[in-house]
């Protein structure tokens, strides 16, 4: 069993309130975990409100297949969502066997 994460740094684009981040972010959460069936939320940077963390997790039975899905994550956020600019991202893997 491969359990894969990734965490992204966003800034998100004309927000000025918490409750316009939520308001950005709930659909994009939704979108990312519909379209490619990982656990997505929000992790990191809850009281600023044009910033976030957003973290994603998958659990496979193999590593090719668990990167694969957090390759097509990542680029789903970075390509179809003009709403929010990815600023860094980072990426752990691990085993069952680890």
């Amino acid at each position: 069993m491969w359990i894969g994460w990734i965490e992204f740094d966003v800034l998100l684009g004309d927000v000025h309130s918490l409750k316009q981040k939520r308001s950005v972010l709930r659909p994009l959460l939704a979108d990312v975990s519909r379209r490619t069936e990982v656990a997505v939320a929000e992790v990191g940077a809850h009281e600023l409100h044009r910033r976030t963390t957003i973290g994603i997790s998958v659990v496979a039975a193999d590593a090719t297949h668990m990167r694969d899905v957090l390759d097509r994550a990542e680029r789903l956020l970075a390509e179809e969502h003009p709403e929010v600019t990815l600023l860094s991202s980072r990426r752990g893997v691990h085993s069952s066997e680890d």
